[in-house]
């Protein structure tokens, strides 16, 4: 019975939802409170004990994931807890996040060790094949053919699409779980569930209840992964709440103080990182998860993704809808508030450390890994440059324009869907919103009439669905007879064409290389033969994004311009398809400010005040941590990251040093146009420096100062 979920330990069943089209899922009868309250007479019985002191000869490990996490941003004063892992431990200084350098993307890396073209998250946003409706859906939203990932509802649906597990790779976490060790992963919605992706499935209308330990946003409430057996008891008995709060910071939902908060165009974001929410995910981890491990004579494995300092740098309202070129654009995303996220976040690990010193037995075999999915940038929304060169582009929005219901727009603002209404407009395809059904006309989806309208409209979250030309309809409602597919997703956007005709992609192609916002192309191998059959773009291939996956693969990833108004990658700005303003933050770009994450690790097989000069990346977490763990993984794919060895105090002392920079260049567009991509290769693994477009006269190089 779903109710009885907390207090029931079985087996995960194989039950999965399959085919083209999900259904809208109806409420879940979980409630983690109920059990709570039924079980109260237990609680104290079942409580862990205070851990004894006894010998471990096996080994642990705690990974740390700052979501968001710009290398330059982890300073002594900032945040002197990563400051001191960096510099009494491993500091992986030349660390690298894989491209597209999104949450959910990074997520599948770090938690298998693969590229993405074998794990097939190739961004937050994607288009899967197929139609789906999870519950709580936004109003008039029936679903949609391009999810946002960061919602186990959707995971779920992803793994009834693709054999269980739309991974295709097992996890470092659940490999470790199926071998006997305690796991759990806990924080931020999305990427948390990732890392043990594979228990994620449908059993009629309630997830499938299993033993791994997966806490997030929505823990303790209908929509949340159920916990296994005596962990609710033990989340009581630390007096801790059932259900995981909100970013509200318990305040109104629209108050500057929430966290959640991202404005609106002349309404400021959030002013306070995600104080609350990530108090209660470290409480759960230092005085319910770790001291019941701590009690068990299993090794563990914990992973913790804090939102912050992503979160907030996203809301930000320091520096909002403000641009002032000569002013260097303000703080952006440097300014007090995401400091107060850098705080909240440095603080939580800070407490997870001391949790350690005060167990000195479990932190003699502890090693912990610090990591960031991606970095970061300051949003721009009109200009390309540093000098401020203004986008040309077709879509962008009239002086004065308000621009649907929203409040009017500032002068050539590129809306929410620009690339997609470019793409609509040279090639005469009506365009339609994936996610609104249509209530009226010829198609399934509703019909975005942007062209000569007033208020000018766009896709309700950027992605959409363009027709045939010819002013036909889309009536699948899996998108199958649509000519594109862009989901949208910030610095970068992915273009599907389900019809996989070469003729529409290299259409396309052409006219991206005309785009002015366009800051580099790659496209599907099997529309490119040789290297001159893509004028002006690089194959997938060479981002490693072509796999093993099940999952559709785009045929075309747009870099989007991204350009700095003094020569420091802190102050990075970035063209983004979003619906946060100028001064807000995003990534997803190629800028180098997005691909160096912040990687360090300290313990016991870890070196102390060891510089790691060699390429490291995201990639090489989950075989570095396997080999620590003596786990030996399998795999389908093979593009696989390595195991850090250099950085083991059991590995004979070597210099580490960058590799030799490669780049590669496309062959020009029609009109010089080429795509560049700067890379560093180690032992068989690819690390991706940076991706831009050089005009026919530039040097052939991304560097920007």
């Amino acid at each position: 019975m779903a109710g009885l979920c907390c207090v029931c330990n079985v087996a995960a069943t194989n039950a999965i939802h399959t085919g083209a089209m999900s259904r809208i899922f109806s409420s879940r009868s979980i409630s983690l409170l109920g059990c709570v309250l039924a079980a109260t007479s237990v609680v104290h019985a079942q409580a862990p004990a205070t851990p004894a002191a006894k010998p471990r000869a096996h080994h642990n490990v705690i990974i740390f994931v700052a979501d968001g996490l710009r290398r330059g941003s982890v300073t002594p004063t900032a945040m002197p807890t990563f400051y001191k892992v960096r510099t009494e431990g491993t500091d992986f200084e030349n660390s690298h996040s894989v491209f597209p350098t999104f949450t959910t993307a990074n997520a599948s890396t770090i938690a298998t060790g693969h590229g993405l073209g074998d794990t097939g998250d190739f961004s937050n946003t994607l288009y899967p094949g197929a139609y789906l409706s999870p519950m709580a859906l936004p109003s008039g939203a029936t679903g949609t053919v391009t999810p946002f990932l960061e919602s186990d509802e959707v995971l779920a649906d992803m793994n009834g699409l693709f054999d269980g597990n739309y991974l295709g790779e097992q996890t470092l976490l659940s490999y470790a779980r199926a071998h006997g060790f305690n796991v759990a992963s806990v924080g931020k919605l999305g990427p948390t569930a990732i890392q043990q992706a594979d228990v994620l499935r449908w059993e009629q209308d309630s997830y499938a209840l299993t033993d791994a330990i997966v806490i997030d946003d929505q823990t303790g409430s209908s929509r949340g992964v159920p916990l296994p057996l005596g962990l609710p008891e033990a989340i009581a008995a630390a007096d801790l709440a059932p259900v995981a709060p909100s970013r509200s910071n318990g305040y109104a939902e629209n108050s500057v103080y929430s966290n959640g908060n991202a404005g609106d165009v002349d309404t400021p974001g959030t002013k306070l990182a995600n104080v609350t929410q990530q108090e209660w995910f470290t409480n759960v981890a230092t005085q319910v998860l770790l001291p019941r491990f701590a009690d068990s004579d299993k090794p563990f494995v914990i992973l913790f993704w804090s939102r912050d300092p992503d979160g907030t740098q996203h809301n930000e309202g320091d520096n909002y809808n403000s641009y002032d070129q000569k002013q260097h654009r303000g703080p952006g995303i440097n300014g007090e508030t995401p400091m107060k996220a850098l705080h909240n976040a440095d603080n939580d690990l800070k407490r997870i450390l001391d949790w350690l010193d005060a167990h000195p037995e479990i932190k003699a075999t502890t090693d912990v890994l610090l990591t960031s999915d991606h970095g970061f940038a300051t949003i721009s929304r009109r200009e390309l440059d540093a000098e401020g060169k203004l986008s040309e582009s077709p879509s962008k929005t009239p002086a004065g324009e308000p621009l649907g219901k929203e409040k009017p727009m500032p002068v050539g603002e590129l809306p929410p869907g620009f690339l997609a209404m470019d793409l609509a407009l040279y090639t005469q395809g009506r365009l339609f919103d994936p996610s609104v059904a249509g209530q009226t006309g010829d198609s399934v989806f509703k019909e975005v009439l942007f062209r000569d309208q007033s208020p000018r409209p766009h896709p309700s979250s950027g992605s959409a669905v363009i027709g045939m030309p010819g002013n036909k309809p889309v009536h699948k409602m899996d998108a199958s007879d649509a000519q594109l597919v862009v989901a949208a997703n910030g610095g970068s956007d992915l273009i599907y064409v389900p019809s996989e005709d070469p003729a529409i992609v290299h259409h396309v192609l052409e006219l991206l290389t005309t785009f002015d916002y366009v800051n580099g192309l790659f496209v599907d191998d099997r529309f490119c033969p040789t290297p001159d059959a893509c004028p002006g773009a690089l194959p997938l291939s060479s981002i490693d994004l072509k796999g093993s996956t099940k999952v559709p693969t785009p045929a075309i990833v747009v870099n989007f311009k991204v350009f700095y108004p003094v020569p420091d990658l802190q102050y990075a700005v970035q063209v983004s398809d979003t619906s946060l303003q100028d001064g807000q933050g995003m990534h997803g770009g190629f800028g180098r400010e997005s691909t160096w994450n912040n990687m360090a690790a300290i313990g016991p097989d870890f070196r102390t005040h060891f510089v790691d000069k060699d390429p490291v990346g995201n990639i090489d977490i989950a075989p570095t941590l396997a080999h620590l763990l003596g786990l030996d993984i399998p795999a389908n794919g093979k593009l696989r990251g390595r195991a850090a060895v250099e950085a083991f105090t059991a590995t004979p002392s070597a210099p580490t040093e960058p590799r030799p920079q490669e780049a590669i260049v496309s062959a020009p567009a029609k009109n010089g146009r080429r795509t560049v991509l700067e890379h560093q290769q180690y032992k068989g693994v690819h690390y991706f420096d940076r991706g831009c477009m050089i005009d026919a006269k530039a040097k052939e190089s991304c560097k920007p100062f």
